[in-house]
């Protein structure tokens, strides 16, 4: 009978110690998130600025006599970290067509009335080889939009600068570059 107690007793033992590890689990963890930045500056897809043309059509006398503007919706799409400048320069000093030139310095670039979500201090700029600053201390956001006119003055298209030019098509690439603060 002792034999039996015993063996009673340990069993019950045995119960109320598995009970009790049964309470004693876990019933909440904890895990590290981390979230890493790094700065970021981009021209985004979407900016038409991207292997898009402007295109300037001068077909009669009213077109050398009047101020062309084209406006291009979503010219510049940017993302920064950081506030930042953009910048613009040509990739040369002349629009070519063969051996014929006509001075980049005849296109003005400036944001557009309704300019887009980027702020910042906009400028005209007339076009030229090396790099001028058409949007100052843009303030960092995800896809801030920068409308443009591209826009040759009459003072220009009715001036030697075009005038006297053999036809054809005078072409010249536009770099832009957002550079963070």
């Amino acid at each position: 009978m002792t034999k039996h107690i015993a063996i009673a007793a340990l069993t019950i033992t045995a119960f109320i110690l598995g009970t009790n590890n049964v309470h004693a689990q876990n019933t909440t963890a904890t895990t590290t998130v981390n979230i890493t930045l790094n700065d970021v500056i981009s021209i985004d897809a979407g900016s038409t600025a991207i292997g898009n043309t402007v295109d300037f059509n001068y077909a009669t006398a009213a077109d050398y006599n009047s101020d062309q503007t084209i406006t291009k919706a979503n010219s510049l799409k940017v993302t920064s970290t950081k506030n930042f400048n953009v910048k613009v320069k040509a990739g040369g000093a002349s629009f070519v067509n063969g051996t014929n030139l006509i001075p980049v310095n005849v296109l003005t670039i400036k944001a557009a009335s309704a300019s887009g979500t980027m702020g910042g201090t906009k400028s005209a700029v007339v076009l030229s080889a090396t790099d001028q600053t058409l949007v100052s201390n843009a303030p960092l956001g995800s896809a801030l939009t920068l409308n443009l006119d591209y826009t040759i003055p009459a003072a220009k298209s009715s001036s030697s600068d075009i005038l006297g030019k053999p036809a054809g098509t005078y072409t010249q690439t536009v770099t832009y570059t957002a550079t963070a603060l």
